[in-house]
């Protein structure tokens, strides 16, 4: 068994941070695209659609990574 914590990956934890910057990602992208559309700024409103997307995505990939590592730790 590999003892060096270097290359010891702990996907759950991983995972929970991936989870919640991914959910502040998408709130702030949220926020920046009501800005845009609020000013009629298409470019703030295309920046936050974006972020808001990224975020949906990084959210997403967490929550992936959180059931991976369960399901190793299941195997083991």
């Amino acid at each position: 068994m590999d003892t060096d914590k270097s290359t010891d990956k702990d996907l759950g934890t991983k995972g929970v941070k991936d989870t919640v910057k991914g959910k502040a990602k998408e709130a702030s992208g949220a926020v920046q695209k009501k800005a845009g559309q609020v000013t009629g700024d298409t470019s703030t409103e295309a920046k936050g659609a974006a972020h808001e997307a990224e975020g949906k995505v990084q959210s997403k990939a967490g929550k992936v990574e959180r059931k991976a590592d369960e399901k190793l730790k299941e195997d083991l």
